[in-house]
């Protein structure tokens, strides 16, 4: 086949057709965010369970923490990895094991008997957080320069999501079984089966409908002697290339600020509006919901936002748009930790909500520029920036012993976290090579 008989699917998508998925790109978007919302949904659906799980095992505040803290934890070292293994075995292989595989700590969450078994699960748990960094990778693959930061930013933002609906289904599928006769303690295990069966199926249908980039799977494409993107092989190389550049460790940093911070609001929003503010479990969880709920909209409109400042300025644009929103985050950081109402404290979450997931999502509308050569290994090393801050923020409180002074403290760092992403600047040799041309018709 010549380079000219090349099909248009066969070629990165300059366009996002929502309702279709006639094409290889749009089926690896659909399904990219919903492997990540069921990832997602599984990750954190302990967190509004919590107050349940404490009475259960009669967990202390220093065992919530670690709980809170392991949940996080793995979850550095499996988006290091697994993005350099997507360069090696390419993204639908390494999605379908994470979420066949990842399902199994799910279950045995839900059979744990005692706070260590519950600790050891919870975070095996963690793995499967990775599932952001195959889903940033295989859209960056199939979407070409004028929509990559409004797919990456969508396909996230969607699959976030599952944040919020955990938050807030998850009471609600307790209080369902409740209904049905069954005690509070089996209950709250059958409920944590829910999302274990949910990535099962998504495995199943990730495995059978999506391909690896717009040309097919990296395996086959090797045999034939294609080249794909660059010549990479993956693994270890992937890795090296990309810790050596300055601008990963820059993103590594704003990314530990705004999904860190992201991941930690999860964690406590519900147990923080309950302790505080004397919600019941059911509202703590609606509240709590609607912070995650944000991603819906608020990060594909970072990407959105990011794509239309470089098409009227450069990459620069999407460096300044990140710069902006860090700011944004962490005042509203600061102004929800001194709310003193439960009406305020909610406008404050949504205020600054808005800008860490908008701020997510101009990030990775900038990773895909960093270095081509190592796709995997920047998209899974700025990745694990984002659990590292989660990380930072558990120990934080837990050093601090009080919530309300933890996210103050939070919002401080955040703002000076901006500088980083002011200095990812790009040269104008680099701004020019990835200059846009005007739209053709």
């Amino acid at each position: 086949m010549t380079t000219n008989a090349v099909s248009t699917s066969a070629r990165k998508a300059d366009s996002i057709k929502l309702f279709s998925l006639a094409t290889p790109q749009m089926r690896a978007f659909h399904l990219a965010w919903l492997a990540f919302f069921a990832c997602f949904f599984a990750w954190f659906a302990c967190a509004p369970l919590m107050p349940v799980i404490k009475g259960e095992f009669g967990l202390t505040p220093a065992q919530i923490a670690n709980i809170n803290i392991a949940a996080v934890a793995i979850t550095i070292l499996v988006r290091m990895v697994i993005g350099p293994m997507c360069d090696r075995f390419g993204p639908r292989k390494a999605h379908t094991a994470l979420l066949i595989f990842g399902a199994i700590p799910v279950f045995g969450v839900a059979a744990a008997q005692s706070y260590e078994g519950f600790l050891f699960f919870r975070t095996l748990i963690g793995a499967i957080g990775a599932s952001f960094v195959v889903t940033q990778y295989h859209t960056s693959v199939m979407f070409g320069p004028r929509v990559v930061g409004t797919a990456n930013a969508a396909t996230a933002g969607w699959g976030n999501a599952g944040g919020g609906v955990t938050q807030a289904t998850m009471p609600l599928i307790l209080a369902a079984i409740l209904m049905l006769g069954v005690s509070e303690t089996m209950g709250w295990r059958l409920a944590l089966i829910v999302p274990g069966v949910l990535m099962i199926v998504v495995g199943v249908l990730y495995w059978n409908f999506t391909q690896d980039c717009p040309q097919g799977n990296y395996a086959e494409l090797r045999a034939a002697g294609i080249e794909i993107e660059g010549g990479k092989k993956g693994g270890w190389d992937s890795f090296k290339l990309a810790a050596a550049n300055y601008r990963v460790w820059l993103l590594f940093v704003t990314y530990a600020a705004c999904f860190g911070v992201e991941l930690f609001i999860h964690n406590v929003a519900a147990t923080y509006y309950v302790d505080k503010f004397g919600l019941s479990l059911k509202q703590a969880g609606l509240a709590a919901g609607s912070f995650g709920l944000l991603a819906l909209f608020a990060r594909a409109l970072g990407g959105f936002v990011s794509d239309k400042m470089a098409l009227r300025s450069s990459l620069n644009g999407r460096v300044t748009l990140l710069f902006v929103l860090m700011l944004g985050e962490g005042a509203g950081l600061i102004w929800f930790a001194h709310s003193e109402s439960v009406a305020m404290a909610i406008v404050a979450m949504l205020s600054f909500g808005l800008c860490v997931h908008m701020a997510c999502g101009a990030t990775y509308a900038l990773t895909p520029f960093v270095d081509k050569r190592a796709l995997g290994g920047v998209t899974g090393i700025i990745g694990a920036g984002g659990n590292v801050g989660a990380v930072a923020a558990g120990f934080l409180m837990k050093g601090v012993g009080d919530t309300q002074h933890t996210l103050s403290i939070l919002g401080f760092f955040v703002v000076l976290s901006a500088v980083c992403a002011i200095a990812a600047r790009f040269s104008a040799a680099t701004n020019a090579e990835h200059a846009l041309a005007p739209a053709t018709a």
